[in-house]
């Protein structure tokens, strides 16, 4: 089984067990999350999984619990929405950070497309959200996670450079889904504008 751990932090971030698609020539993978329910009794109720009081809902085990699996999994921890000009300044210090860890084969294509690719991001700046590593360690890289259009099921956002893949032999992959509450938000986040303009983020 591989992991991606966080160059930064050491955190573990994503594992082989999600499948991702490449975005912007490799430099950004999309993962799809599904909500899940964890306890002794699996059943979808068909609720909102943010709302209170389902365990009211009768033969529903009111141990049960809904997560969203990424998040879950690798005990990511939510974080504040930025603003735009934070969200720049944090991408900045991130790809300054990171850059020089980021093996050399791969260093020329990453400058060449991070640009884009963080503009592929703020397109989606309004829908955002944010989470870090299990360690919450300061400059670590950022998870993106939003709702595309209709969907039930959130998508998250790596960037794939700032991953470290290693390999744990094999395990168990049934055992990965943890036994914690933490809940990704189901509905979607408040709009926020964002405009179109060029931004240098390698500067």
């Amino acid at each position: 089984m591989l992991v991606y751990q966080d160059l930064l932090s050491g955190d573990e971030l994503l594992s082989d067990s999600f499948t991702y698609k490449e975005l912007e020539n490799g430099v950004l993978w999309e993962v799809d999350g599904k909500w899940v329910t964890q306890g002794s009794v699996d059943v979808d109720i068909g609720a909102n999984p943010s709302a209170e009081g389902g365990d009211e809902d009768e033969g529903v085990d009111d141990t049960a619990v809904k997560v969203v699996d990424v998040v879950d999994t690798f005990r990511l921890q939510e974080q504040p929405a930025f603003d735009k000009k934070a969200f720049v300044g944090a991408i900045k210090k991130y790809i300054k950070n990171v850059t020089p860890l980021i093996p050399e084969d791969r260093q020329e294509t990453f400058k060449k497309n991070i640009e884009s690719a963080v503009k592929y991001l703020l397109s989606k700046f309004k829908d955002l959200q944010f989470f870090v590593g299990e360690s919450m360690k300061d400059d670590s890289a950022i998870v993106f996670a939003y709702y595309k259009e209709g969907a039930t099921n959130p998508t998250f956002i790596y960037i794939a450079d700032g991953l470290k893949e290693v390999y744990l032999g094999k395990v168990d992959r049934s055992a990965l889904l943890g036994a914690s509450s933490r809940v990704l938000r189901s509905t979607y986040p408040e709009r926020r504008s964002a405009d179109s303009q060029s931004v240098d983020v390698c500067s």
